[in-house]
């Protein structure tokens, strides 16, 4: 499954620099990821201060 960012996001933007696929831009208010591009790599994930990047359940 796809990474999803929660409503936790304070749109830092270190999870964008991160991402190998570019899958991974800023939205209305946080980042969001395009499903269709996210490899589920997990290091969005890694770098996020807040925790928002999460695997979609």
């Amino acid at each position: 499954m796809a990474y999803v960012i929660s409503d936790d996001c304070i749109s830092c933007g270190a999870c964008a620099a991160e991402c190998p696929v570019e899958a991974i831009s800023e939205g209305d208010g946080k980042f969001e990821i395009d499903s269709d591009k996210c490899t589920e790599c997990g290091n969005c994930a890694q770098v996020c201060p807040v925790g928002a990047p999460k695997p979609e359940e």
